[in-house]
Parts: structure tokens; sequence; C-alpha cells
């Protein structure tokens, strides 16, 4: 495609994406030239599940962060905002539906983030690590909740660099994780969780997607607290699994298998749905005590932390 001359890098990165996603971010390269002209990108990062082949499934979107050069008014960027939308919907990344039931839901949704394709921001909010400006999500529910540091750590090391300068070196060094940043995940997920159930009472809402999302992100956020990397699913959640006690290995693999099958094929599963809120205390639980279990071992001169994270067999299982 004509957009994509002079951006070799974007096709050659997009080779292994799948071709819904291809197609999407090429149509988003020709709006924005459109728009705005594409020499006023900076840097276009791709993150999330579309990376990783084994991971993209049918309720999954595609995260695209775009960042801006700072003289792109934030006018413009909310004027171009507008046609996203549009795209996501050719694409099948978001359903149209005029509902007022679904609208509510898609207010949700562009509040905490949830289920958005794209990211578009500025240089200097990106070098300030502004979360709401970022991800364009509401301030004040951002400040509360969103465990702000452990999503940009997750977004800087589970993305692939598209296009432009590669701004996620500067922040990597910045980025400080504590403990409060993992209560206010339980936080959220559990929110997330229970308001899944709530809205379980209306079927044609997909409760269920709402539900996995808050399983995913409970998973990514302690994996990072705990390991600083961006492992698929697949590992992170053998991970977990091998916290917990021999006697309850089966159960925690239960429900996990339970958990990728549903990413996979969406369909209803109260008694999966019931279940979610104490997994979601538990992972962040395990989390923590690894964490201790680490510092310790640290402190004490005793535990030398590998280049690549591993779990000694002897730590487990933690205890909570």
């Amino acid at each position: 495609m004509s957009i994509l001359k002079g951006t070799k890098d974007i096709e050659e990165n997009l080779k292994d994406i799948n071709e819904q996603s291809r197609k999407y971010i090429k149509d988003v390269l020709i709006l924005i030239n459109k728009e705005i002209g594409i020499n006023k990108i900076l840097s276009i990062l791709l993150f999330g599940s579309q990376r990783v082949k084994n991971e993209s499934t049918s309720v999954s979107d595609c995260d695209l962060l775009i960042i801006f050069k700072d003289r792109v008014s934030n006018h413009h960027i909310k004027e171009i905002e507008k046609y996203f939308l549009a795209l996501e919907i050719k694409h099948n990344f978001k359903e149209l539906n005029p509902k007022l039931t679904k609208r509510i839901l898609g207010v949700i949704q562009q509040t905490t983030g949830i289920f958005v394709s794209h990211f578009l921001t500025k240089r200097k909010y990106w070098e300030e690590r502004n979360f709401h400006k970022i991800f364009r999500v509401n301030k004040i529910f951002s400040a509360a909740f969103a465990p702000r540091n452990i999503v940009l750590g997750n977004v800087l090391s589970n993305s692939t660099h598209l296009y432009g300068e590669d701004l996620r070196i500067q922040l990597k060094s910045k980025i400080q994780i504590h403990i409060f940043e993992m209560i206010k995940s339980t936080i959220m997920n559990l929110m997330i969780s229970f308001f899944s159930i709530v809205i379980s009472l209306f079927r044609k809402l997909d409760p269920t997607i709402y539900q996995l999302e808050a399983i995913k992100w409970a998973l990514k956020a302690s994996n990072f607290y705990c390991f600083r990397d961006a492992k698929d699913l697949e590992k992170i959640t053998k991970r977990f699994i091998s916290f917990e006690k021999p006697r309850s290995q089966k159960r925690a693999e239960k429900f996990f298998n339970r958990f990728k099958y549903l990413r996979r094929t969406p369909i209803e599963d109260m008694k999966f749905m019931v279940r979610c809120p104490i997994r979601i205390i538990k992972i962040h639980l395990k989390a923590i005590t690894y964490k201790k279990f680490v510092s310790r071992k640290l402190n004490s001169h005793i535990f030398t932390r590998p280049l690549e994270p591993t779990i000694p067999d002897r730590t487990f299982p933690l205890r909570i």
C-alpha cells in the first residue's frame, strides 16, 4: 500500500501478525496520513495479545500506542480519534450496537481502557509517564485504581516497535513498582470481576469477556511484579500453578485451563464466573508472598536472582 512507502520496518514487523490486525493497522496509518500526516508520528508501538500467536483470540483487541510530536494539538488528536471507532467496527474489533446498555458499556470501556484498540498521545505525556494522558482514560479512576507503573511496565516489556523512534528505553529505568500497586491491581480487577457477575443477568452484554480480562490482568500484573517480564499466558499460568500447595495444584490447573478455553471460546459459564474473585485475590497474594521471599533472600545475601527468572523448587508451596 502507498502509505507504507518509506516505512518498510512496519511491513517487516507486521509479518507475523494475523491478517485482521495487519489490515487494521494499515488503515490506521492511511487515516493518520490523510488527516495529520505520517511525519507527525514519533513512534508506534503494538502491545498485548496480537504480538503472540497463541494469545490472540476472538476476545482480543489490537492494542496500538501512537505517540505524536508535541506540536500536534489535543483538539486535532480528538478529531481523528472519532474515525478510529469506524475502523475498529470495520475490522471487527468492536461491535456497532445502538442499544443504551451497549452504549453505557462503551463509556465504561473508554473510562477504563478495557477493549480499546488505540491509544493516542504526545511525547511530553509519554516522557512524564502521565498515565491518563497516555491511555486517555478517566483521570480520577486511573489515579484511584489503576496500577499505573505495572501497566506501563507491561507495555514496555510486551511491545513491538513498529515505526519511528523507540521511546521505550528512556522510561524503563523510571518504572518503580511497590506493593501499593498490587493492592490497586487487586481492587481494580475485583471491581471488573464483580461488574461482570452483575451484568451476567443480561446475557447479551457478554459478561464473560470482562471476567476473562480481569483474570488476564491479574495474572499479568502479578507476574510483572514478581519477575519484571511479560511472558505469554501459558508460561504465566504455569508459574502460578507451581505457587500452589501440591494438593491445590490440580484445582488451579483446572481453573486456568478453563480460563484459556473460554478465551478461545467465550461462552456462558456461571460456575467459572463465581470462582474468579477468589482466584484474583489468590493470584495477587501468591505474587506478594513470592516477592517477599525473594527480598528476604536478597537481603540475607543467600539468594542470587538469575538473569532468566526461574522458580526454585524449594520455595514452594507458597504459604499465604
